[in-house]
């Protein structure tokens, strides 16, 4: 059960996702709804669990970990189907470990925003409906209040949920598992030969695409343990995470990771590392290793042709040809050697002229060696006019997959910073920009420019 928390309040709600479980923002803000969501009053008809799942911390078994401050209320019908709605920071579970079962106002902003953000930006993840806060203080490395951030999913299995029971030789377990996961998820598969081979098919391709689309907006997970993989492909966990900025592929967002092993870099092949931890903890019901060898092997190619459908998409180009990954791999090396802004350079191209080199300008002028632009604008000038490319037309196309505006470090950090002053109103106004990540907003374009000089001395880590 949770454990209440004093003199509850509401910080923020998200519209976009309490549609999905029929709610809205007005009756979030209730006395009710808001101790319903803190968990110091239960939900009529909830019967709140803790799940136990183990996992991979780091690349090293940790053994049993579980839902040490998450605790599921039940599920909500939708629109769009039913939703399991977890309290995240209300208190212990069997699962706290050395814990406090609290979660802090600063990371469950983070946690909030960026769950919408991700969804706005058409990328697999969990949602976040509500933030509740609580003057009630908590240690981290400084002294913060309480807070407890609703997220939402159809599932929160992970990876974990099943090499929990694998390591402990419990095979009826993992088999009622899996089986629940198939048939509520996967229905399709029941019928396949080998429906546990296929599961594991299905789930390494939908972790695949959705790491193509992470590298595709320069998302980077931070902790991408196997108890943080989600079996229905979904990002999940949003801890010390971070959006590129000035592009360095070996960029690490998570301080605590010192070794780099899930650096923006290492993203592809920890994400097939984890699905073959997946697939070590099935294969007691897939039966062979080479059965389990082959769902494996679907890991590259589902990555390869999002990512390559994605970056098409980036660069404006409406047809496939020889020799484009050459010319869209070149661009990559010259935003490395200059350190470009990940963003602002996507966005800008869209602008880019064919017949007017001239007005390159603003986006030459993110590059310190203008010449190297220059050079790859030619190519890429050449490649356009091979499909007779239309300006408008491309640039209409670029900005619907290109964001302006995404969840930069330093953005969340004046919003958090706001609301510990009491002012929530700067996480709403994020909010409220994320949600339209492609549009223009005028009014708004300080929140798409550069980062300033101190947003590079900002560090996030495991310990939210």
């Amino acid at each position: 059960m949770p454990t209440p928390l004093p003199a509850p309040y509401f910080v923020a709600a998200s519209s976009r996702a309490a549609a999905l479980v029929g709610l809205d923002v007005e009756t979030l803000k209730g006395d009710d709804f808001v101790n319903a969501f803190t968990g110091n009053t239960p939900l009529p008809g909830s019967e709140p669990v803790s799940a136990v799942y183990s996992g991979h911390q780091f690349g090293v078994w940790a053994g049993q970990l579980g839902d040490g401050r998450a605790i599921l209320l039940g599920d909500a019908d939708g629109p769009e189907g039913r939703m399991e709605l977890q309290l995240k920071g209300a208190g212990k579970t069997p699962y706290s470990r050395m814990g406090d079962g609290r979660a802090v106002l600063r990371s469950s902003i983070r946690e909030f925003l960026c769950s919408e953000a991700m969804a706005a930006l058409g990328i697999p993840t969990t949602r976040a409906l509500v933030i509740t806060g609580s003057n009630q203080r908590v240690m981290r490395e400084n002294i913060e209040t309480a807070s407890v951030v609703t997220r939402m999913a159809p599932s929160f299995v992970r990876f974990g949920s099943f090499e929990h029971w694998h390591y402990r030789d419990r095979p009826d377990e993992l088999r009622l598992l899996a089986d629940y996961v198939i048939d509520t998820f996967y229905a399709e598969l029941r019928g396949a030969a080998n429906p546990y081979k296929e599961l594991l098919a299905e789930v390494t391709r939908r972790t695949a695409r959705m790491i193509a689309g992470w590298q595709s907006v320069g998302f980077m997970h931070g902790v991408m343990n196997t108890d943080n993989m989600s079996i229905l492909g979904l990002t999940l966990d949003y801890g010390p995470f971070g959006f590129m900025e000035a592009f360095d592929v070996n960029y690490i967002c998570n301080h605590t990771d010192q070794g780099g092993r899930y650096s923006y870099a290492n993203q592809v092949a920890i994400g097939h590392w984890n699905c073959y931890a997946l697939g070590n903890a099935l294969l007691p019901l897939i039966g062979t290793v080479e059965d389990a060898q082959g769902a494996l092997d679907a890991y590259m190619p589902a990555f390869e042709e999002k990512l390559d459908e994605l970056l098409h998409a980036k660069v404006g180009l409406a047809t496939t040809q020889e020799g484009d990954r050459a010319l869209i791999d070149g661009l990559f090396t010259i935003m490395q050697a200059g350190h470009v802004d990940f963003t602002l350079l996507f966005r800008r191209l869209g602008d880019l002229q064919v017949d007017a080199q001239e007005l390159d300008a603003p986006l030459r002028d993110l590059f310190l060696d203008r010449a190297a632009f220059d050079e790859w604008a030619l190519r890429y000038r050449e490649r356009l006019r091979g499909e007779s490319s239309i300006d408008a037309e491309r640039r209409a196309r670029m900005n619907r997959v290109n964001p302006k505006y995404i969840l930069r470090n330093y953005l969340a950090q004046q919003a958090i910073e706001q609301a510990q002053n009491g002012d929530y109103a700067g996480v709403a106004t994020l909010l409220a920009i994320l949600e339209q990540p492609f549009d223009e907003q005028p009014g708004n374009e300080v929140y798409a420019a550069l980062p300033p000089d101190w947003a590079a001395h900002l560090e996030v880590s495991c310990s939210s």
